[in-house]
């Protein structure tokens, strides 16, 4: 009763003009971020951190809560729109969003991703109002072991995402993974394949290979298909309301609340992110569909699943930001820096010293997650537009766009570098029709992987105490069962094709 009353409380305090026009702004701004290829939810925080230098603690907060929201948010545009991820959150959304923007579907598309974003943000910070405390208990039980778990279970994604052509997916995800250990080895920070180049110290950063690997390979794509007169003229249909009926939207009810589930569980514990969280509840959808054959081609379950999650993982973020002082992602913990910045101390102490501010904090998620379905919603008409334009103007402005974005990164040359790297790789796995997808994620789950791998074996001496952890057993036993499996359907898919073969043959 008491978090209902200091709630409503809060909403009152901060549904003035000034306080709401402030939101409002942060949330196109976080917008605008989150869907140029390039640029990121984290950058804008960054940036906007100075201005709340001025402003009461609680609106500058609230300010640092409405970029987030929109960054996260706004990546899901450019995926569907471009094949370019604005934020790594946003990966999945491109392997159903574009196909469907191909289709002539953009404006359908771009509905499913604002309306289930907006529902899994709401979701999650309806969890982190009146949970937040308990989950961040649960949160601490997690030891290196248990997070391990949770990266192999995400890795061995692979062999899902990969249905098809195993081998393809699996030789795909293991350069992923040698990339992932270029640099300094976590923990002892031994150097590794750095070929006596000291720009590889740091390894390769996420961000910049992102671009490179959906933005700039897209670029060099779309440059061939000119050069041969092949570039596709999308025509597309008109758009009413979200661009999605009543049926359609009870029918993916079910998918959404799973994929919060996941992504609020996956945001709570610190160092996972959005970007593993949309992998998994995409990969989940896929599994536990009746048209698993569908994904990848246009289907809206997709779309579904990775916005509900990535938005749902804001609030999971959150919670040990709040309860434990502890950011859950990077952008978490560049608020942490706002709290600093304004005098505030994250962690228990907050809700007794500073309650104001955290209920604040929590109307402000509510009350942002609206404007940003409002703002999205009025802007999906004029977001389709962006088809329209001559793909010579566009893809040299998107080029630029990357390329600031990349530096802007780290402020290294080296990064801009890097996305040339990268864009001829995902250019040549597009002509040699190897999947992406499982090189992106052993590149995002590669490091993790290693560095709890490390610390467990160093907490517990032995890999063998992994096992009297029953949350790793849970997780490891599932990665064992769901590589069998997709090994058994492949194999079964092998039979059937050569079956097929020789009764044509006969």
């Amino acid at each position: 009763m008491n978090a209902f009353v200091s709630l409503g409380n809060a909403f009152v305090s901060i549904c003035n003009p000034a306080s709401l026009l402030l939101m409002a702004a942060g949330v196109v701004v976080g917008i605008i971020f989150g869907s140029i290829p390039g640029l990121s939810a984290a950058m804008a925080v960054a940036l906007f951190l100075p201005l709340t230098f001025s402003l009461a603690p609680s609106m500058g907060m609230n300010m640092l809560v409405a970029v987030y929201i929109g960054g996260i948010s706004g990546g899901l545009i450019s995926a569907i729109l471009l094949n370019m991820p604005g934020t790594a959150s946003s990966i999945a959304t491109c392997f159903d969003g574009y196909p469907m923007a191909k289709k002539g579907e953009a404006g359908k598309a771009l509905g499913y991703g604002i309306v289930f974003s907006f529902l899994g943000s709401v979701f999650s910070f309806l969890i982190l109002t009146f949970c937040a405390p308990l989950l961040a208990d649960i949160a601490l039980k997690f030891t290196p072991a248990e997070n391990f778990g949770i990266s192999f279970f995400a890795l061995t994604m692979v062999a899902v995402l990969a249905s098809g052509s195993m081998v393809k997916g699996v030789l795909a995800g293991m350069l992923g993974l040698i990339f992932s250990l270029v640099g300094m080895a976590p923990i002892d920070g031994t150097p590794r394949f750095i070929f006596g180049n000291s720009s590889l110290m740091a390894g390769f950063d996420t961000l910049p290979t992102l671009i490179g690997i959906f933005a700039i390979s897209e670029i060099l794509i779309t440059a061939e298909a000119m050069g041969t007169g092949k570039v596709e003229t999308i025509k597309m249909k008109p758009v009413k309301g979200f661009g999605f009926t009543r049926k359609e939207f009870v029918y993916q009810i079910p998918n959404a609340v799973r994929s919060a589930l996941i992504g609020t569980g996956i945001g709570i514990l610190p160092g996972i992110g959005g970007s593993t969280s949309g992998m998994l509840s995409y990969v989940t959808a896929k599994n536990m569909s009746k048209h698993s054959d569908e994904f990848g081609k246009g289907c809206p379950d997709g779309i579904v699943a990775t916005e509900t999650a990535n938005s749902a993982t804001i609030g999971g973020a959150m919670i040990p930001l709040l309860v434990l002082g502890i950011p859950g992602d990077g952008v978490t913990a560049m608020m942490l820096g706002g709290f600093l910045i304004h005098g505030l101390s994250a962690g228990p102490l907050l809700f007794v010293k500073n309650a104001d501010v955290v209920y604040g904090i929590f109307a402000a998620c509510m009350i942002c997650s609206v404007f940003m379905l409002g703002i999205e919603f009025f802007g999906i008409k004029a977001f389709v537009q962006l088809l329209k334009v001559p793909k010579h103007i566009l893809m040299p402005l998107i080029l630029v766009l990357c390329c600031v974005g990349a530096y802007a990164t780290n402020n290294r040359i080296f990064d801009v570098q890097s996305i040339v790297l990268f864009g001829l790789v995902g250019y040549l796995y597009h002509k040699f029709k190897l999947p992406a997808t499982p090189f992106v994620l052993c590149f995002l789950i590669g490091e993790m992987l290693e560095t709890y791998l490390r610390r467990g074996i160093m907490q517990y001496k032995s890999f063998g105490a992994f096992f009297k952890r029953p949350i790793f057993d849970a997780f490891f036993f599932i990665a064992i069962g769901v590589v069998v499996w997709s090994v058994y359907k492949e194999y079964k898919m092998y039979l059937k094709k050569k079956a097929v073969q020789a009764a044509e043959q006969s």
